[in-house]
């Protein structure tokens, strides 16, 4: 490999998802004192210039670095863990931060079978001797704190039963809501009640006569409300939620919560039927494979774990 060539190598291995650490050890481990400061200079995106005349590492980029290579590890420590552990910690995670993570609580709370969301709720007693519906009610202070709550307290029947004319009926609720400017969707009684106890395929019924009714998707109509839009999704088309965040994620421009957001998705998702429907929609959406767009932007031991995963499904 020439210098030039290794140089922009080594820079892709320091600015994709995880790191590629053969390429570090075979070039990088190779360079003499001259090597590397060429690489110095020649890398503003990464060093810069102190006034003390020498090539320093920017901070920011250190810290990112560090981040990098713990990738990996984090992604094999949630891989292992019992389900209900990973998703009782997900939900602590995403409480924990300044804003929390509503997207994490709805996703987990909305894509879960019943008996998964109480066993991690069971999990959440043990870890953190509290409930999640007291930490929700804690740390959310917003008008979807309500919903949220009701998302998690959820145990829905997952039997094939659907009253399709009461989803008629719910369906025009919906309807009627969303003609309503002066509603504030979030904070309507019957739409809580109907999203945190009606089972899945009874929402589906309703998804579809809603689009006979509008000629609109209900999630399409719901772009106002992010919260209500990711809700009606997790619970109807989750395969089109999670392929969404994959593309906004697998990209090398995209901050450290979207980046920590392909782990989640891809390793909370392996053992499900999902991973097959989200590669499907991702390659139907996108025009490109889910493994090609991580072959594209993930680096080294990290990108072959993801592709091993998702390869699972196929």
């Amino acid at each position: 490999m020439s210098e030039a060539n290794a140089y922009a190598a080594l820079t892709k291995a320091f600015s994709g998802l995880g790191v590629d650490e053969n390429l570090f050890i075979s070039t990088l481990g190779r360079w003499n004192c001259h090597q590397r400061q060429i690489y110095r200079v020649s890398t503003s995106g990464f060093f810069k210039e102190d006034e003390r005349q020498f090539q320093r590492w920017d901070d920011r980029h250190i810290l990112q670095l560090r981040q990098e290579f713990l990738r990996l590890k984090d992604a094999v420590v949630l891989y292992t863990m019992h389900p209900w552990e990973r998703d009782a910690r997900l939900f602590k995670e995403a409480l924990l931060l300044k804003v929390p993570q509503r997207d994490v609580l709805i996703e987990t709370a909305c894509t879960r079978s019943s008996e998964d969301l109480l066993g991690a709720r069971k999990a959440y007693h043990s870890l953190f001797e509290h409930s999640i519906e007291e930490n929700i009610a804690h740390h959310v202070k917003t008008h979807e704190r309500k919903l949220l709550v009701a998302l998690v307290s959820s145990y829905r029947y997952e039997g094939p039963r659907v009253n399709e004319d009461l989803a008629k009926t719910e369906a025009k609720l919906f309807v009627n809501a969303l003609k309503d400017a002066k509603k504030n969707l979030i904070e309507d009684e019957e739409i809580v009640r109907i999203l945190s106890t009606r089972s899945k395929l009874h929402l589906k019924a309703i998804y579809s006569h809603y689009k006979e009714f509008t000629g609109n998707f209900l999630d399409e109509d719901l772009d106002g409300d992010l919260i209500l839009k990711q809700v009606v999704q997790c619970l109807c088309s989750p395969q089109t939620y999670f392929s969404k965040i994959l593309i906004s994620s697998l990209r090398l421009d995209v901050d450290e919560t979207a980046k920590d957001s392909v782990t989640r998705v891809i390793v909370t998702r392996a053992d499900d039927d999902d991973m097959k429907l989200i590669k499907e929609e991702f390659h139907s959406k996108y025009g490109t494979t889910l493994a090609a767009k991580i072959e594209e932007v993930a680096n080294g031991s990290y990108k072959d774990f993801l592709l091993t995963i998702i390869a699972k499904s196929d």
